[in-house]
């Protein structure tokens, strides 16, 4: 857990921070210590303004740890899950954002333990800049993130920013990137979505079927179509099926 939360807090900074990178000639990430002895130092102004900047960092975490991990893939797929069971309110908005975040730990690990060992204890270390921090730090979720993505998309901002063709993976910049992963997501996502809608939909024609063909116009299918479609849903383990799916269709 500690990688982890490390890893999301440098990728956090990395992230802010890689867009100045490049015309930076040293970066060094601020440090807890605060203490003002006199306002007019220009290093603890320096200082203070460092700090400001690394709490505005932490607000972000949150949207990176979103849009950035496969949490979003996960989190729309559960919530077409539980439209298509028709079953409301149940599983709640909790238990669906707990388990993708889970989810996401699980799927995320081996890149946070990359970035933990490949950037941020060599910075702990002091054995590397935090210029070189960016640069190792930024990689792994780059490259996790580029597997993810349909080309389709990165040619599509790539053109919007109206930036020259890339020559290779690593030219690509990241303000393409990101928006590229999170359209590709949200693809996946709803095909994924469509996939689980099918048999219940024919489940629901099936009882519909039925209904008018005995009378009962007036008794609602869905009433009776649930029960059959979270015993259906049970008996072929939906949830441990669906999970399977979720994590290899990031491998």
């Amino acid at each position: 857990m500690w990688p982890f939360l490390g890893a999301l807090a440098t990728l956090t900074a990395m992230v802010i921070l890689h867009a100045h990178a490049a015309s930076a000639a040293e970066l060094s990430l601020p440090g807890l210590r605060f203490q003002l002895d006199d306002p007019d130092a220009p290093r603890q102004i320096s200082g203070v303004l460092q700090i400001l900047f690394f709490l505005t960092i932490l607000s972000l975490a949150p949207a990176i740890l979103i849009l950035m991990t496969s949490f979003t893939r996960i989190a729309v797929v559960l919530a077409f899950l539980r439209q298509a069971l028709g079953t409301q309110g149940s599983p709640p908005n909790q238990v669906i954002i707990g388990l993708s975040l889970f989810l996401t730990l699980f799927i995320m690990q081996p890149v946070w333990q990359k970035i933990h060992q490949e950037a941020l204890t060599p910075y702990q270390k002091h054995e590397i800049s935090g210029e070189e921090l960016v640069k190792r730090g930024m990689q792994p979720i780059r490259e996790f993130m580029l597997k993810q993505t349909r080309k389709a998309d990165l040619a599509f901002f790539t053109s919007l920013a109206q930036e020259d063709k890339p020559q290779s993976a690593e030219s690509l910049s990241m303000t393409a990137i990101i928006p590229a992963f999170i359209i590709s997501e949200l693809k996946t996502a709803f095909q994924i979505g469509f996939l689980l809608y099918l048999p219940f939909i024919i489940l629901d024609m099936v009882i519909s079927s039925i209904l008018l063909s005995m009378g009962m116009m007036m008794l609602p299918p869905v009433m009776i179509s649930m029960p059959f479609k979270l015993m259906l849903f049970v008996l072929v383990d939906g949830w441990s099926l669906l999970v399977t799916s979720l994590v290899k269709s990031f491998r």
